[in-house]
């Protein structure tokens, strides 16, 4: 395991956090107020090269990978973590074209994409649907080969700016999973209505819109996914994105957390800098030991989906750990700050209200929770034997059981050990009858 960046991988960090200083630092909490998106920003990073760095090759693009792209978020996340947001939006909408068999469309948009500055947002959310992908209720009807959209989509990233939009739609809400199918579709289209941008706690620079779809028509060369074979694509798309959001989440601790050391270094209480203070000192490291575990467990999964190995599971956990440790993070820092903390005029509030989004989007924290206890309980892979066939002789080694030609009887019920050539007729201890008893065997 080698955890150096390659020197391109080093200086790829160093030009995006030059820019994310640049342009988007100093206009992050005017936008933040205006709640509004800055397009210009955006643009900036298209034309620095900053932005849809995943593109392949053979489309035009860097080809970049995943750790490529953590990299990247996590610099731009530390200026804002709203216009981070909107960034890598399109990689997001992108993610289905990458994962799918449809080679046209793949070389309409991903091409187009790589060479002008066209925004692609991702739709799987609805008003009554968001971590629960199986129950959306926008419907593709077929029509021929083409198919008809009716129905809203909600909670869009880039909605009320983006050129097109992936969306995920079924053809019949009754069959679930079953009958999820996903689409490319161009914005301007008619019957296509862009909502009003949604009034948000956080992320406030980064566009957040409903689109509904009246009698849509989506020609059968925008197909992405056929009925049944779409909610495995969202599924697949979320393993290679979510460790971007773990990514976001580390960009913006780490700078909650530098803004907190430098008031303690500069703060005095008590005839003191508050960085003399033990207790804050300890604060300090707590924080500093979640955003360095952060980055680790973001670095892994984004090395799972580049070397082509299932991400599902790291990813899960890169987002759990990340969203939740840089939650900690910012409040803490705030907690340092004290009273100016609690203001707009320093800029941990902001960091504070951005950050709380990454525990709900792209699947809640519980949802990551049953995708990990689901895996540990069904497909984990255990080292230790079972409790019932664990014997931990006391009295006797298993030479001595063996060599007197006795067997090691384990209580199944509260793990007594009983050497003799029959188990007991009853536990001395929780009083279970000998069926309880179950023989050890030993591995040669």
């Amino acid at each position: 395991m080698n955890f150096d960046l390659t020197p391109e991988q080093t200086e790829i960090r160093k030009k995006v956090r030059e820019f994310a200083r640049r342009e988007i630092l100093p206009i992050a909490w005017y936008y933040d107020k205006q709640d509004e998106i800055p397009l210009e920003i955006l643009k900036k990073a298209f034309d620095a090269g900053i932005m849809n760095t995943d593109i392949p090759e053979e489309y035009g693009g860097k080809g970049y990978g995943a750790v490529e792209s953590a990299l990247i978020t996590e610099e731009i996340a530390a200026a804002c973590p709203g216009l981070a947001t909107s960034i890598f939006d399109n990689s997001l909408g992108m993610e289905p074209l990458f994962l799918s068999s449809n080679e046209t469309a793949k070389k309409k948009y991903l091409t187009r994409i790589a060479k002008e500055f066209k925004l692609i947002c991702f739709a799987t959310s609805e008003p009554t649907a968001g971590s629960d992908v199986s129950s959306i209720r926008c419907r593709a009807e077929p029509d021929g080969e083409d198919y008809i959209l009716n129905g809203t989509k909600y909670w869009i990233t880039n909605g009320g700016v983006a050129d097109y939009v992936t969306v995920f739609a079924t053809v019949d809400p009754e069959k679930k999973h079953e009958a999820i199918c996903a689409f490319v579709v161009e914005m301007d289209q008619e019957g296509v209505t862009r909502g009003r941008p949604i009034p948000k706690m956080g992320q406030r620079n980064s566009n957040t819109t409903g689109i509904h779809f009246k009698d849509v028509r989506v020609p059968k060369e925008n197909v992405l996914a056929h009925p049944g074979e779409g909610f495995l694509l969202a599924m697949r798309t979320f393993g290679r994105t979510r460790p971007m959001i773990g990514a976001f989440a580390v960009g913006a601790a780490r700078s909650a957390l530098e803004f907190a050391v430098d008031y303690m270094k500069k703060r005095r209480a008590f005839g003191s800098p508050l960085a003399n203070f033990q207790s804050l000192q300890f604060k300090v490291a707590e924080m500093f030991q979640k955003v360095e575990t952060s980055r680790l467990l973001v670095w892994k999964a984004s090395r799972e989906a580049d070397t082509g190995r299932d991400p599902t599971i790291d990813a899960s956990i890169a987002k759990l750990y990340a969203t939740e440790s840089a939650l900690e993070v910012a409040n803490e820092a705030l907690q340092i700050l004290g009273g100016f903390g609690y203001t707009k005029m320093f800029p941990v509030e902001k960091l504070l209200r951005d950050i709380r989004l990454y525990r709900i989007y792209e699947g809640t924290s519980e949802i990551q929770r049953m995708i990990v206890s689901g895996y540990v309980m069904n497909v984990y892979k255990p080292v230790m034997p079972p409790l019932e066939d664990l014997p931990l002789l006391r009295e006797k080694t298993r030479e001595e059981v063996q060599k007197a030609g006795d067997t090691a009887w384990r209580c199944r019920i509260c793990g007594h050990v009983h050497v003799g050539k029959e188990a007991p007729e009853v536990c001395p201890y929780c009083f279970f009858p000998k069926s309880a008893f179950k023989a050890a065997k030993w591995e040669e």
